[in-house]
């Protein structure tokens, strides 16, 4: 499960990105994250793993506090929250499958990571992985032979070998065109019913939303204006969502955050 208490964030400059958010995730959930660009979408789900600190307030992950100023207690949360960006961040000069055992290295000693000596089972674990997502016949080409939506497959795959509790993934379809962006989500959400990991997903757009989540919340100016199940999620019900912010500069550290 995981709970924010009263959370705020504030950037160097005085921005305040979150705004007194209270949330409870419950553990399985697939849920769907909606708003304009610098609504607080990124800011919030990068506060789970200790990407952006929050200010004040307190969050919750199963029985932990997450605490950005502990290095040790950020590095064991990351193991156990995956995290799928936009971008891919695929190092495409090395193989789709040495991408994946990346997953890995948060259960290998740094030595054997290094050296690219990764178990038996750990290469079990990742050719699982890239089979999830259907593309295990690309395991050993180069990642920068694959198109967009096969390289966001293969960050799926990645996070799936770490084994998560959690994935986030902010804005995992942006880049793509909509019949290869709902195959990522389709996957996802698979993912999600089958391994039951909870999963959280930033989105711009409404309708994508109500396809795949049980859940909709949506942000705007760093506050939840609309939580609710996903049948609720109708046009009058989160209008609010939607408006234009009032400021030219609301937009500033959603895009800084990414």
């Amino acid at each position: 499960m995981i709970r924010f208490s009263n959370v705020d964030v504030v950037y160097p400059g005085g921005f305040q990105g979150l705004k007194g958010v209270d949330l409870t995730i419950d553990k399985g959930e697939f849920v769907v994250i909606v708003g304009l660009s610098g609504a607080g979408k990124s800011t919030l789900i990068r506060t789970i793993n200790g990407l952006v600190p929050y200010t004040s307030g307190e969050l919750t992950v199963g029985d932990e506090v997450v605490d950005p100023t502990s290095k040790g207690k950020i590095r064991r949360l990351r193991s156990s929250v995956g995290m799928i960006f936009q971008s891919f961040n695929l190092v495409t000069r090395i193989s789709v499958l040495n991408n994946v055992l990346v997953g890995r290295c948060s259960s290998t000693p740094a030595w054997r990571s290094l050296l690219g000596w990764y178990r038996a089972e750990d290469k079990e674990l990742a050719f699982q992985s890239l089979e999830r997502v259907g593309i295990v016949d690309k395991a050993y080409n180069r990642a920068s032979a694959l198109s967009g939506g096969q390289q966001q497959r293969v960050a799926i795959a990645r996070v799936l070998a770490q084994d998560p509790e959690v994935i986030l993934a902010d804005e995992p379809v942006a880049s793509l065109d909509p019949p290869t962006a709902h195959r990522v989500l389709q996957d996802l959400r698979r993912i999600n019913r089958e391994l039951g990991i909870t999963t959280i997903v930033n989105l711009h757009h409404l309708e994508m939303a109500r396809k795949y989540a049980d859940r909709v919340i949506g942000m705007r100016g760093g506050e939840v204006v609309f939580d609710g199940p996903v049948e609720e999620a109708t046009d009058a019900a989160i209008e609010e969502v939607y408006q234009r912010s009032l400021t030219a500069g609301d937009a500033a550290p959603e895009s800084a955050a990414h």
